[in-house]
Order: structure tokens, then sequence, then C-alpha cells
């Protein structure tokens, strides 16, 4: 496992963003800038990464592509796709995104996305966006996300087999695919079905806890590691056996040093 978290130390120069990173105890890193950057800062970047051993696990997007609002819908697919370019250019894991909601919330919920007319939507935008860049250093992946697809490791797995594309692989966030009480006790058994389904795809993964209210109706929260009643132990070894070097990035937490109590727990769960 290479360890990295979704947020960035205080810097001056990239040579010590990179030096920080390290001295936490990681080994990987989100790429902190986007494609509306100049090239010689992407480059500094690129190069102290490498300098200290830091695999850039992911240039993230997180822009819904099917956006109501048409003008908005271009902007997000020109950023999906500007984004895919910086992630071959830097040789980040993946590029990763949500696939995109059916209305104004960009990662909302809402019936449209499980319709047969959004799948297709999906499909089609994933093959021209690949067939566009053909990307050969990475992958562009979608985060499986609770209210829309894929939600799912067989779900996912029928996507990356419609889509039919090389650029296409997958990004796991197990909690986010912990969407019943029934999964939430059986989440040992998720994430070995994830990794089974979907061990030749997996690019990057992003590791967080979750807790189950009890209470009517059912509500499931994420939390930070070691806080929750997710087997880590377990996602961390099936991550470790299909690729001791596979990015898993740490997320959601309000304040570094947050993070960095994370990163003691997720470090101590290792083999």
């Amino acid at each position: 496992m290479r360890l990295a978290i979704a947020a960035s130390f205080p810097h001056s120069s990239p040579e010590e963003w990179a030096r920080l990173h390290r001295e936490a105890g990681l080994s990987a890193v989100v790429f902190p800038l986007d494609w509306r950057a100049d090239v010689s800062s992407i480059d500094r970047y690129v190069k102290a990464a490498e300098a200290e051993d830091l695999t850039i696990a992911e240039v993230g997007v997180w822009c819904n592509p099917f956006d109501p609002d048409e003008k908005k819908a271009l902007a997000n697919r020109e950023n999906c796709l500007r984004s895919l370019e910086l992630a071959e250019y830097v040789g980040a894991s993946c590029c990763v995104n949500i696939s995109g909601a059916d209305g104004e919330v960009w990662d909302g919920s809402y019936p449209g996305n499980y319709s047969e007319a959004m799948y297709e939507r999906i499909v089609s935008f994933l093959r021209d966006l690949l067939d566009k860049v053909r990307p050969v250093r990475t992958r562009y992946t979608l985060e499986p996300m609770p209210h829309m697809l894929p939600d799912s490791p067989a779900s996912y797995l029928e996507l990356i087999r419609d889509v039919d594309r090389p650029g296409f692989a997958a990004h796991v966030d197990l909690v986010n695919m912990v969407t019943s009480p029934r999964v939430f006790y059986h989440n040992r058994e998720l994430a070995e079905e994830t990794f089974r389904l979907l061990g030749p795809y997996i690019r990057s993964c992003h590791i967080k806890d979750a807790v189950l209210d009890h209470g009517l109706t059912v509500s499931i929260r994420e939390t930070e590691c070691g806080t929750g009643g997710i087997d880590l132990a377990c996602y961390i070894r099936e991550a470790d056996r299909l690729d001791p070097g596979l990015p898993m990035i740490i997320e959601h937490l309000p304040a570094l040093a947050d993070y960095q109590r994370a990163v003691r727990y997720v470090k101590g769960l290792t083999p």
C-alpha cells in the first residue's frame, strides 16, 4: 500500500510539499494542481514527487458531465477531458470523477440516476472521452457512489465491460458501496468481492470508516478511520494482495491533525 491523504500540507515550493508528505509517512499524493496551471509548475511538482518516491495517486475532477444546464455540462465535460490529459501527462495512477447525476446537485440522489437512458449516456460519454484522449500511462475511473452507478462491484464490472475501452478502469471506495445494514455487517465480504471482481482494473482506493446509526430510518455515516465498523484491516490486506504499491487515500477529514491521526491508525493495520 502507498498511503496518501486528500489534503495538502501548507508549503512554499513543490519540493517542500513533497518533503512534508514523505516526512508524514506517506508514499503517495493527490496531485495538487489542475489542468489550468502552467506547465512549468506542473513539471516542478512531478519532479518533486519523483525525488521523494511519491506515487501520484490521482487527479480529481469532481464535476457532473450531465448537468441539466447545458453550458455547465459542456464545461464539465471539458474539465473531464483536460483532467484526463493532465493525469496522462503527470503519470497519475488514475483520473477520477463520479459518473454524474440526473439533476442540479452534482452528486445528488435522483430517480433518473438509475435509468436506462442515464446508463447509456454514461457509457457513450466515457467511450467518447477515452477515444479522444487514449490514455496509456493513466486510466479514467469513477468513484462508486451510494446514490448513482456504479454502486457495487458487480455494477462496476458491468460498466467496464460495456464501455469496452482499455483506458477505463476502477477506483474503489469501499464505504461508498456500503448502502444497507446487511452490507455494513458484511463489509468484509464486500471487500473480498470487490477485489475478486475488479482486481485487474483497480488503480487506486479511498480509505475511510463508517458508522451505522441504530434508528429509523437507515443512516450510515462516514467517519474517521478506526472510529467505525468497517474492517479496514481486511480492506488493506486485499489491496496489498492485489498490489503492494496500490495507492490508498485517506479523505474527508477536517484538519491536518485529523489526517495525521488517521495515518497512524492505518499504518498500524499494515502487515
